[in-house]
C-alpha cells in the first residue's frame, strides 16, 4: 500500500501530535488553521502548503486520502462533515461532536459518501485497559455488582490561558468532553450504555476564568443494571492525580489506576499476569500540562488499515457516539444541580 496523503486542519497543541505521526505514518500535504502563524510554522516545520480556509485545502488537495481534524471541539462536527463530503476519510479528535445531534450528521456524511469516519479514543489501547475488557468480554468476572470512576487531574489558569475557545460553552462544552471523554467512552466500552443519572457539578476554582464546571459528582446504573459513581475534577493540586476505574464483581474486584488508567493498582484474585503486559506509553504532554496516554501512533496503525481494507472493527462515527450521548445525559442530570 502506497503511503496515504493527509491533511491537517487545527494547528494547536493537538495538531502538533497529529502532524508529527502523519508525517511519520504517510505524508502530510497540507495544513489548515485561521491563525496564519501557526499555519506558517507547520508548514515551514513539515514542508507542507498551508491554508487559512479549509474549503480551500479540500478543493485544492484533491490528491488527500483523509483529513485529520484536531479543531476545538465544537468545530469537529463540521469540519469532519467538510472533509466527508470532500470524499476524504476522516480521523477526528476526541470528542466526536458536543451533541448526538451532531453526531448523527457526521456517521450520516461518512455513509452518503462511502468513507471511513474514525474517532480517537486511544485509553482503548492501554494494555491495562485491554486487559480488563478482555476479561470482560470472556466473562471472567461474573455478574458485575458496582463500578467507580475517579478522574482527579489539574488544570490551572494558565491551562486555559494558551487558548482562548478553553473553558468555553461553546467550543470546550465542558470537563467530561475535553479532559475525560476518554472515561466515558470506557464507561461505555464495558458496561454498555447508562439509563439512570443523578448528580450535580460546580465551579470551584475557576469561576472567573471558564465558562463551564471544573467538579462533577454522579451516581448512575448502566443498561443491563450496573450501579456505579463517577467523580471529576480538575481541581488536583500542581499536577494530574488519578485516572481509574474499579470494578467490583462476582469472581474479582480490580482496579485499574495510575493518573491515566495505566496500570493494574489492585485485583483479587489475579486474573491478568502483569509482568507480561505490554508496558505503557507515557502520557501526552503538552504545554505545562498532561493529558491521556499517547497511543496515538497505534490509533494511525489503526486507521492506515482500516482504509486498508485490513481491518474492520475500529471506533468509528456509530461507536464513538455513545460517549457522547452519555455525557449529555449526565449534563441534563446536573443542569438544575449546579453548585
Amino acid at each position: 500500500m502506497k503511503p496515504l496523503n493527509f491533511i491537517l486542519v487545527g494547528c494547536g497543541t493537538i495538531g502538533e501530535r497529529h502532524a508529527l505521526l502523519a508525517n511519520q505514518k504517510g505524508i502530510l500535504m497540507a495544513v489548515c488553521d485561521i491563525d496564519e502563524q501557526k499555519v506558517k510554522r507547520f508548514s515551514k516545520q513539515y514542508s507542507c502548503y498551508g491554508y487559512t480556509s479549509l474549503d480551500e485545502m479540500l478543493q485544492s488537495e484533491t490528491d488527500a486520502d483523509a483529513l485529520l481534524v484536531c479543531t476545538p471541539n465544537g468545530l469537529h462536527a463540521a469540519h469532519s462533515i467538510s472533509g466527508l463530503k470532500a470524499a476524504k476519510h476522516v480521523l477526528c479528535e476526541k470528542p466526536m461532536a458536543l451533541s448526538t445531534a451532531d453526531c448523527k450528521k457526521m456517521i450520516a456524511a461518512a455513509t452518503k459518501a462511502k468513507k471511513h469516519l474514525l474517532i480517537v479514543k486511544q485509553n482503548r489501547l492501554n494494555p491495562p485497559v485491554a486487559a480488563v475488557k478482555q476479561l470482560l468480554d470472556k466473562k471472567k468476572l461474573g455478574t458485575i455488582y458496582s463500578v467507580q470512576i475517579n478522574c482527579c487531574w489539574n488544570r490551572a489558569a494558565r491551562y486555559y490561558q494558551q487558548s482562548d475557545w478553553r473553558g468555553t460553552k461553546a467550543l470546550d462544552g465542558g470537563v467530561l468532553f475535553t479532559q475525560f471523554s476518554h472515561f466515558m467512552d470506557l464507561l461505555y466500552w464495558f458496561f454498555g450504555d447508562v439509563k439512570k443519572v443523578k448528580g450535580f457539578t460546580a465551579n470551584l476554582a475557576h469561576k472567573k476564568i471558564i465558562e463551564v464546571e471544573d467538579t462533577g459528582v454522579f451516581s448512575f446504573v448502566t443498561e443491563a443494571g450496573v450501579p456505579g459513581t463517577l467523580h471529576y475534577s480538575t481541581n488536583a493540586a500542581n499536577k494530574n492525580f488519578e485516572g481509574s476505574v474499579t470494578i467490583l464483581a462476582e469472581k474479582a474486584t480490580i482496579k485499574i489506576g495510575g493518573p491515566y488508567l495505566n496500570k493494574i493498582e489492585y485485583q483479587e484474585p489475579v486474573l491478568i499476569d502483569t509482568a507480561k503486559l505490554m508496558e505503557s506509553n507515557s502520557a501526552n504532554k503538552y504545554k505545562g500540562y498532561q493529558g491521556s496516554m499517547n497511543n496515538h501512533a497505534s490509533v494511525y496503525d489503526e486507521f492506515i488499515k482500516v482504509i486498508a481494507g485490513k481491518q474492520k472493527n475500529y471506533v468509528s462515527g456509530e461507536e464513538g457516539i455513545h460517549s457522547v450521548k452519555m455525557i449529555e445525559q449526565f449534563y441534563k442530570a446536573a443542569a438544575s444541580e449546579r453548585i
